[in-house]
């Protein structure tokens, strides 16, 4: 079969993303859209997905991942308005709050470990002070927004016996550490139900993988202080945090033909970091 020429590789299909208004959703929604997906963008706020959408001559919609009846409705009327569903990248996501003072205190208990001085070792009561509203929040976010979103995709994508659909899990879904019990455990969650639904949908041409970024320099970053920063650097083997880019590449990999053998499979795009 001869290949599309390059920058027509998805031309005519119809690409959804959620949280696609900045960050790596709005990097994934300019990579697809560069190869001829058609892109549609979701976003808590209405008016960034449509601002960010038109840039790409694609439509938007307002709603959290978390309703379903929202995200049901709006991927019916996409496939009402463009005739399909082709691509479903569940990437919308939010950030641990009080990251900053834990992580520090992270950072603190790692000086005196080096140091032989586990006996002051400060309890970061993580965990302890979590709520119950922050551990629903984040996994009703993370992981009901990728249930939804990959319901709704595959109600569309079955009959057709055609699809690929993108769930972004974390590195730390895979090496989950201190400081985030409830971000690793939706992330590592995602994971499950990537495998899961994979193995169910491998024979009808819908594939599904996850993809698990490092430390990517996006808003999602802003609490962390300079010194948080570089303590994390110091762990990735290329010396650097990653570009919302590195992931959109990784998505585009995905969503496309190059990946066709792919389903089931966790990727991990993150500098060589160390955990």
């Amino acid at each position: 079969m001869a290949r599309k020429p390059a920058g027509t590789e998805l031309e005519g299909q119809v690409a959804f993303i959620t949280g696609g208004a900045s960050g790596l959703g709005a990097a994934a929604a300019e990579r697809l859209a560069a190869d001829g997906a058609v892109v549609v963008i979701n976003d808590l706020s209405a008016e960034a997905a449509t601002e960010t959408a038109g840039r790409f001559g694609g439509i938007g919609y307002g709603f959290d991942v978390t309703d379903s009846a929202a995200f049901d409705a709006a991927v019916d009327d996409t496939v009402a308005r463009l005739g399909r569903l082709d691509i479903m990248v569940n990437n919308a996501g939010i950030a641990p709050s009080n990251v900053s003072s834990k992580m520090q205190r992270s950072i603190d208990n790692a000086g005196r470990r080096m140091a032989g001085d586990i006996a002051s070792l400060e309890p970061m009561d993580t965990l302890v002070d979590l709520s119950d509203a922050d551990w629903d929040r984040m996994i009703r976010v993370h992981l009901y927004g990728a249930f939804h979103g990959t319901r709704a995709a595959l109600r569309h994508m079955t009959p057709r016996r055609s699809g690929s659909i993108v769930n972004i899990s974390s590195i730390l879904g895979l090496m989950p550490s201190a400081g985030a019990p409830h971000y690793s455990t939706a992330k590592a969650a995602i994971i499950a139900l990537t495998k899961s639904v994979a193995d169910e949908v491998s024979g009808l041409g819908i594939r599904v993988n996850a993809v698990c970024p490092g430390y990517i320099d996006t808003p999602l970053l802003t609490p962390f202080s300079e010194q948080m920063k570089a303590a994390i650097t110091m762990r990735i083997g290329m010396g650097r945090m990653g570009e919302p880019t590195d992931i959109a590449e990784m998505i585009r990999f995905l969503a496309g033909p190059e990946s066709k053998y792919c389903t089931g499979d966790v990727f991990k795009v993150s500098g060589g970091y160390l955990g």
